[in-house]
């Protein structure tokens, strides 16, 4: 199927490091990097009492992290369009540094091309 984008959705349950902003904000970078897309701008915003969010944006989208450290969960999207890429290193990121005990990925194509 043609599109103009994908969109990975990963649910992470059972995880650490939630409340750290310096993962959070090194999970973006290392997922730029892995899935080799464009940095525009990066940015990481603690929450009261606890949870993080982070957003990348990127030249072909948006990478956003929202966290829930009582929950043990953290909401994942990675939105690319142009080339297609391999998305995995973006799931071995947040794998490595969240270290969860579940992960369940939705990948969407958006903007479906009808001929």
């Amino acid at each position: 199927m043609l599109g103009v984008g994908t969109h990975l959705v990963l649910e992470l349950w059972g995880c650490t490091n939630l409340n750290s902003l310096e993962t959070v904000e090194r999970v973006l970078r290392e997922i730029v990097a892995a899935i080799d897309v464009t940095l525009l701008d990066l940015k990481v915003y603690p929450f009261s009492p606890i949870g993080v969010t982070g957003v990348a944006i990127i030249a072909e989208s948006h990478i956003m992290i929202h966290t829930w450290p009582e929950h043990g969960y953290a909401a994942v999207d990675v939105f690319t369009c142009s080339k297609e890429r391999d998305l995995q290193g973006a799931i071995d990121t947040v794998r490595e540094h969240f270290k969860p005990e579940r992960i369940q990925a939705m990948n969407m194509v958006r903007g479906i091309i009808v001929d």
